[in-house]
């Protein structure tokens, strides 16, 4: 094989990114490499719907758990080590997978982050002060005004994003979206995209299913043991936040539920609209046939040998 090949699966949450990993993971003998931000975290379990023990001894997996919420992790940080984890799998198989469902940690580890002009640290002070004065909306609506593009698939659930992206277009006076993707880095690997692709309503059937079986395995008992800690960064992510509010008797555990599922499957049309701009995926229907599946991806992979 000429090339070493990046397998990079996405798709929206709940759709099957992980068996998808694994089957291509078990045909290509090779190994599995998470680029899902909400895996990290060795605390959050249930509410990230990581790999089960028995998916994890079915193929090597990385970056699962391997952080703790106490611990500061940027995404410079998960590129960092994920290009160096790829460079030693590079020596052993001619094929990874990479499974990821935040398109920012699968696009940093492929094209390499942007470049940002430098804000100064009083800025975000002020923005974090307006969050606690005025709370998330005064941000959300903030950005639809400064830089309408990136609000639309930003992650409006977590006030982290949401503060770099308006601290920037505030220092710059440019939009946050302008300097995306401006510089290309320059990577010893070929990426294949393999996206995994459902009717909306199927999506979303699939995402509220698995809430309830969230809760039915413990995630309120989950939320519970991170509750003293949910001014963390990490714990700003659906799940969590909604069965927080339930915690402070400022809704019922029914409607904590319900928002869960809501935020979900807004957070997954996200995924799309920021996957759907990206003309380099190949397609797969959820339902299709493994085999068909190894095929489609194996001829991707020889068309690479024969190009020019």
């Amino acid at each position: 094989m000429r090339h070493k090949v990046l397998l990079a699966v996405v798709g929206p949450t709940a759709i099957g990114k992980t068996a998808l990993g694994i089957l291509l993971a078990k045909h290509f003998k090779t190994e599995i490499v998470s680029a899902d931000s909400r895996q990290f975290f060795k605390e959050m379990s249930i509410g990230t719907a990581v790999p089960s023990s028995e998916e994890i001894s079915e193929v090597p997996h990385h970056f699962i758990q391997h952080k703790s919420i106490f611990e500061p992790y940027s995404v410079g940080d998960f590129e960092r080590e994920a290009l160096h984890l790829l460079d030693t799998l590079f020596q052993k198989h001619d094929v990874v997978i990479m499974v990821g469902g935040s398109g920012l940690y699968v696009d940093a580890v492929v094209k390499g982050l942007d470049d940002f002009p430098e804000v100064d640290p009083k800025i975000r002070e002020a923005l974090n002060e307006q969050l606690k004065r005025d709370g998330l909306e005064s941000l959300l609506q903030e950005l639809k005004e400064r830089d309408p593009n990136y609000f639309e698939v930003v992650d409006r659930d977590n006030p982290h994003r949401l503060i770099r992206a308006l601290e920037v277009c505030i220092a710059s006076g440019q939009p946050y979206s302008s300097f995306l993707n401006q510089n290309k880095s320059k990577r010893s690997f070929t990426t294949i995209y393999v996206g995994l692709d459902a009717p909306r309503e199927v999506v979303y059937e699939r995402i509220n299913l698995r809430v309830d079986v969230m809760m039915e395995e413990g995630l309120l008992d989950e939320a519970k043991q991170l509750y003293p800690h949910k001014e963390l960064n990490a714990l700003q992510t659906v799940g969590y936040k909604e069965l927080f509010e339930y915690l402070e008797d400022r809704c019922t555990l029914g409607t904590a539920v319900e928002e869960i599922k809501k935020n979900t499957r807004r957070f997954a049309k996200r995924q799309l609209t920021w996957l759907r701009k990206n003309k380099n995926i190949l397609w797969i229907g959820h339902h299709t046939e493994p085999n068909k599946t190894i095929e489609l991806v194996t001829d991707q992979i020889k068309n690479l040998d024969h190009a020019p």
